[in-house]
């Protein structure tokens, strides 16, 4: 990770929040805004195949700032200086609302900005983009959609602290812990983030959750496991191959995230000879010992310890029923948080951590075993893996 992405953070001080992004879906030669203000129930509106979303001709159906009556912001929006490298995706943990209009997303945004503003005391929105329930898209933070066009820089945000400066915040209305999002939610977010890879130059590969860097419930276990399928849609939406795609695309979490994940790698360390605490918060303790043992394996040692792709592959290891220790301890921690409640947090790999991996690798369309291999490993970090994307 670049040093100026580490002092951009330094400088900013920006804390967490949830990050949305909605964009409208061509079909049958409308998007899901212009079918909702044509008289059409966004809701009901038949979903698009990703093939025939352009995404250049979204940007103008997102609904501005200054459309959506926002506020203007208390302090200077800031510009990033780093490369945009991810999206990120949340829902807000606001009411499942049945009210699919154009008024009640503009609303939305509205409530948002001023929880926001007046509650968490941020300068704005803390999300680049809103996505609601009804499927209409909507920009956060101001200047979001003018950056977006632009396709350089991305504005600084607040959505997931340590991210803010380089990953895309999309916030989607609702809660999904244990219920899905409707289709024309998922069709617009599906569009917008279409858009963002092609802005930005990203992949399909390179959309994560919420959780995947912070300690949060956010995405919502319901609506995590639909994105294997989003970054299918999405991959065909920019009518890319995914033998073009990385075998795995890790987390690159590093000094300035914390969460699930980070509680993982510190167990992953600890099966290595380390002595952390696994505790989920990325401090001086584990930013040592990731630059340690990237010394150790002559690995280019990175300032801010973030785990590059050969790191987290350096410091995995099959597991396989019977085994014991560190390294099963976090994966069971994690298969919890991940809404898997049959397994216990025993240190031992027994038949309900099994039968547990077995689904997580069905999700990924990784090879059914119930063991953990470097792919299974991969995407049970969070990451992605090119067997997901080749599924059809």
């Amino acid at each position: 990770m670049s040093h100026d992405r580490a002092e951009l953070d330094r400088r900013t001080l920006l804390k967490a929040t949830l990050g949305t992004a909605t964009v409208a879906v061509v079909g049958g030669g409308l998007g899901l805004a212009s079918a909702a203000a044509a008289g059409a129930d966004p809701a009901s509106t038949r979903r698009t195949s990703a093939a025939a979303i352009r995404p250049n001709s979204e940007l103008d159906t997102i609904i501005g700032c200054d459309e959506w009556g926002a506020r203007p912001p208390s302090s200077a929006i800031q510009l990033s200086g780093n490369v945009t490298n991810k999206i990120i995706v949340h829902h807000m943990a606001f009411p499942n609302s049945t009210d699919y209009s154009e008024a009640h997303a503009k609303q939305l945004a509205r409530d948002c900005q001023d929880l926001h503003m007046d509650t968490n005391g941020w300068a704005d929105t803390g999300q680049h983009f809103t996505v609601s329930r009804g499927g209409y898209v909507l920009e956060g933070r101001h200047r979001s959609l003018e950056t977006l066009t632009a396709g350089k820089q991305q504005v600084v945000a607040a959505h997931c602290p340590g991210e803010n400066g380089n990953a895309i915040g999309i916030e989607n209305e609702g809660t999904y812990v244990t219920v899905t999002p409707p289709a024309a939610l998922v069709t617009s977010l599906t569009a917008l983030c279409v858009t963002v890879c092609q802005q930005y130059g990203l992949h399909a590969y390179d959309i994560f959750g919420h959780w995947d860097f912070r300690d949060t419930e956010c995405p919502g276990i319901a609506f995590y496991r639909m994105f294997p399928g989003i970054r299918r849609s999405v991959q065909a939406g920019l009518g890319e191959s995914a033998s073009s795609a990385p075998a795995r695309r890790w987390p690159d979490i590093w000094k300035f995230v914390g969460g699930p994940v980070v509680k993982l790698a510190q167990h992953l360390l600890n099966a290595r000879g380390y002595q952390l605490a696994a505790d989920g918060v990325f401090g001086a303790d584990t930013v040592s010992a990731v630059q340690d043992w990237q010394a150790r394996n002559s690995l280019p040692v990175d300032q801010d310890a973030t785990l590059t792709t050969r790191t987290w592959e350096t410091l995995v290891a099959p597991l396989a029923p019977g085994d014991t220790g560190e390294r099963v301890l976090g994966v069971q921690q994690l298969l919890q948080h991940k809404g898997y409640d049959q397994v216990s947090a025993s240190g031992t790999y027994d038949t309900a951590t099994a039968a547990a991996i077995a689904n997580l690798q069905g999700l990924h369309h990784v090879t059914v075993n119930g063991l953990v291999g470097l792919e299974t490993w991969c995407a049970l970090s969070g990451g992605i893996v090119r067997t997901a994307l080749m599924a059809g």
